[in-house]
């Protein structure tokens, strides 16, 4: 190989290391949190938040992450997702159950919300909880037969801020894995094999959309009514300009797992995945450069908006964006 090309390889070499040490944002690990996998985080303001996962665990700080206090609300069932639609009012779906604060999070009540005659021949398994407003929110996942078997995909929806629900009947049977609304009539769900349910009138119809892929899609963010991002297994990253229309696959170096995709604004975001995997964008998801994130483990939630970021993952692991 000549010296100009060696000098080539070289040069590029150097600068896309130096690429990918400029993206660093500083995440680093904020402190491990017993042996449990800890699968979701939500912060209502930079010093609030909570963190949640296996058996049970749920977890708040009222300082930034200097400290941790535990909370107990009465079950067993792992948390799947924290969701607060304001300060005051926030969920927890954990496997058959969901549970209510009206009070910021200082007491959690479980609410029902499956009546007799919603599902037959199984039983409900909870993954992700949005509200569009006040009133109108969807609750999503799967009906489990008695092998813990997905036999149905699950939908309930409701338009009196959780007094009561409604199934909601769609084209799937797939287990179904994350919701976004954007406004109050717009919503999409990823599932299994490549699924995209999308809705134009707040949840009470669905339609499929073509994702163009057969992988397990795991989570999905709406910017706005055009501009949204799903991420999913295999390094799978779809991106669209026309709300679901058509899906663009985005191609990276990086074949790992990806659990969560979070945009802070138009331009930045952030996915997280398998073996301590983050990855940044600042041009509108178009491109992804690679974070050093201090763990190996792997990350299954993800909290990211322009001033601080929180990213929650395997055996604990907690990190924290400082900017």
């Amino acid at each position: 190989m000549g010296f100009i090309k060696k000098t080539g390889l070289f040069l590029f070499a150097f600068f896309l290391s130096i690429q990918i040490i400029a993206a660093q944002t500083n995440w680093k690990v904020n402190r491990g949190k017993g042996n449990g996998d800890l699968v979701a985080v939500f912060f209502t303001s930079a010093e609030k938040g909570w963190i949640a996962g296996d058996n049970g665990y749920l977890a708040w700080t009222g300082n930034g992450g200097r400290n941790w206090t535990k909370q107990e609300i009465g079950t067993t069932e792992s948390i799947n997702e924290i969701y607060f639609r304001n300060d005051d009012n926030g969920y927890l779906v954990a496997g058959k159950k969901m549970f209510i604060t009206r009070d910021s999070g200082r007491s959690w009540q479980e609410t029902k919300i499956i009546k007799p005659g919603d599902i037959r021949g199984g039983s409900p398994e909870f993954l992700s909880i949005r509200f569009a407003d006040k009133k109108r929110g969807i609750v999503i996942g799967s009906v489990l037969n008695s092998q813990e078997r997905v036999i149905d995909s699950l939908v309930m929806r409701t338009e009196d801020g959780g007094e009561t629900w409604q199934r909601i009947i769609v084209p799937s049977k797939k287990e179904l894995f994350h919701l976004d609304f954007v406004g109050s009539s717009k919503c999409w769900i990823v599932g299994d094999d490549g699924l995209v349910l999308a809705s134009t009138n707040g949840g009470a119809s669905f339609q499929t959309q073509k994702s163009g892929v057969v992988l397990d899609l795991y989570n999905v963010d709406f910017r706005d009514e055009n501009e949204g991002y799903i991420v999913g297994s295999k390094g799978t990253i779809l991106r669209t300009e026309n709300g679901g229309a058509t899906w663009e696959t985005i191609k990276t170096v990086f074949p790992v797992t990806f659990m969560r995709v979070d945009f802070a604004d138009d331009k930045n975001g952030v996915i997280v995945g398998y073996e301590g995997t983050i990855l940044r964008s600042t041009d509108k998801g178009r491109t992804w450069i690679k974070q050093v994130s201090d763990t190996k483990e792997h990350l299954y939630g993800l909290y990211f908006t322009k001033k601080y970021g929180w990213a929650v993952g395997a055996n604990g692991v907690v990190i924290q964006n400082q900017r």
